[in-house]
């Protein structure tokens, strides 16, 4: 398995814009693809996700069922572990909390572990995807969210290191206990908060 790897630097921008997390830079334009698996070839009539684990009622929405539910947009940055951040992004989908609300975690669900059609995975805490602060999202500026980018459709947790936003997102497994995901066995952070600079296990 790769280890965490402090390259993927491109041409940095100074600034000195306070929503600039330390250690970050600004990409500008520019979005940076990074994966750490081949991309998929999803079509929307094959995607679905489900949320199961420790819930009371585990469910699973196709695409059209999925846009059925109440929208939910996140306009805001972005940052990513490998120093870049990108501002005034717009992305459009539906909130977490939407599907947990039907899926009602129990009482000992403190952890979600979110799985990729790829076997990508990635833990968090299950503060960190309720109360407004994560999305399943299939629309970037106002356009399809791009397949290198995890389309049809990613998580998104823009609070946190990007990693933690997995792509081409088909499962959220509810869990009693912290468990890591792919780059958390590998080194990096469990958490991952740009603010606190928390790229790597230690830090």
């Amino acid at each position: 398995m790769p280890g965490p790897t402090r390259g993927f630097l491109g041409r940095r921008r100074t600034t000195s814009d306070p929503r600039l997390p330390p250690g970050q830079y600004d990409v500008g334009g520019d979005w940076p693809v990074l994966t750490a698996e081949p991309t998929p070839r999803i079509s929307p009539e094959t995607w679905s996700i489900t949320v199961d684990g420790e819930v009371e009622n585990p469910t699973t929405w196709t695409w059209d069922q999925a846009h059925a539910l109440p929208t939910s947009a996140y306009r805001g940055d972005i940052h990513c572990v490998t120093t870049w951040s990108k501002f005034d992004t717009h992305f459009a989908g539906i909130s977490v909390d939407t599907l947990l609300d039907v899926a009602r975690p129990t009482a000992e669900g403190r952890f979600v572990m979110a799985v990729s059609k790829t076997g990508y995975t990635t833990n968090l805490p299950i503060e960190d995807v309720t109360g407004g602060k994560a999305w399943l999202v299939w629309e970037f500026d106002g356009q399809p969210l791009p397949i290198e980018h995890g389309g049809p459709v990613r998580m998104l947790v823009p609070h946190l290191y990007f990693w933690k936003s997995a792509k081409w997102i088909h499962t959220i497994t509810v869990m009693k206990r912290d468990q890591p995901g792919f780059w958390e066995r590998n080194g990096y952070h469990d958490r991952g908060d740009p603010w606190k600079q928390q790229r790597y296990q230690g830090d």
